[in-house]
């Protein structure tokens, strides 16, 4: 006679989460009131310099000119222009001060022939301090 196994019907054994749970926040209360908030801010603060007092420096970071590349021809600082025009107020302007930030902003339809004739008419007057943007 062969044996056969009796099957459990009953209810299937279930793992209490209680305990479980009980331990995380346990540890979780224990790490936050352990934990220094000195060692945190020490380590995300960055040493920012001082501002800067010096008036030329001021003046020379408020020297903005803008010169927009546009398919019709070139925008100077709201005003629209040609080359020749452009070349004459950059010169002007270059006298004042060669450090001054140009900032050549270029629509998505300019060609790319205005840019580099800008770009040009920046370094013929010692502009060095430009930044091109696409708009």
């Amino acid at each position: 006679m062969a044996y056969t196994r009796k099957q459990n019907k009953g209810e299937s054994p279930k793992l209490d989460m209680t305990p479980m749970i009980d331990v995380v926040f346990q540890l979780l209360i224990f790490f936050v009131v352990t934990l220094k908030q000195e060692d945190i801010l020490s380590k995300l603060t960055a040493a920012r310099p001082a501002p800067n007092t010096d008036e030329r420096v001021k003046d020379q970071q408020q020297d903005l000119i803008n010169v927009i590349v546009a398919p019709q021809g070139f925008v100077f600082n709201g005003r629209p222009m040609r080359l020749q025009e452009l070349d004459k107020s950059i010169e002007r302007l270059s006298g004042y001060s060669k450090t001054a930030m140009v900032i050549i902003k270029c629509t998505s339809d300019s060609p790319h022939g205005f840019l580099v004739q800008a770009l040009d008419v920046c370094n013929k007057h010692g502009m060095t301090n430009l930044s091109i943007f696409s708009m």
